[in-house]
């Protein structure tokens, strides 16, 4: 499996990948994929015999961000880095592939010294919320929108 900045050229398995897991992530189109990416502070992908098999994009503080859940954060925290989504096919999942993501962005997010993202509590997305509690996320807070509701996690890093 091999870890690499995302490039125009995996934009179709991105979306595709996003559609798969849109439970739990919000819609994403070809407009709003270049919007995303040209905030991100990093953007990745997962490789897996010659396929995109999962990708990451994450927001620092400052972006002109229109998501709820980044501009909660922004409110509160002056220095983060906000992973806005995240998405495993499911064909390679509990292969490590999240834990490969997570190591490269918070070592992205260490300057900043913390690590924050939203995970569905309703409709409840129990992997991911156990996912992060292992890895040391707390959550500080919850944000109830029309579809779903998401406890905003933290994970403070380099202290």
């Amino acid at each position: 499996m091999t870890l690499r900045e995302l490039s125009r050229a995996d934009w179709p398995r991105v979306l595709a990948l996003n559609l798969a897991s849109e439970r739990h992530l919000s819609a994403l189109d070809g407009t709003r994929l270049q919007y995303i990416l040209s905030l991100a502070r990093r953007s990745l992908v997962v490789e897996a015999g010659g396929e995109v098999v999962a990708f990451a994009v994450a927001m620092a503080p400052g972006a002109p961000y229109d998501s709820r859940n980044y501009r909660w954060f922004a409110a509160r925290f002056e220095r983060f880095l906000y992973l806005d989504r995240i998405a495993v096919a499911g064909s390679v999942r509990r292969r490590g592939i999240a834990t490969q993501i997570y190591d490269a962005m918070e070592a992205t997010a260490e300057p900043l010294e913390r690590m924050v993202c939203d995970v569905n509590v309703e409709p409840p997305n129990e992997a991911s919320l156990a996912f992060h509690a292992a890895r040391g996320y707390r959550e500080v807070g919850r944000l109830a929108h029309p579809e779903k509701l998401v406890a905003l996690l933290s994970k403070e890093l380099g202290r």
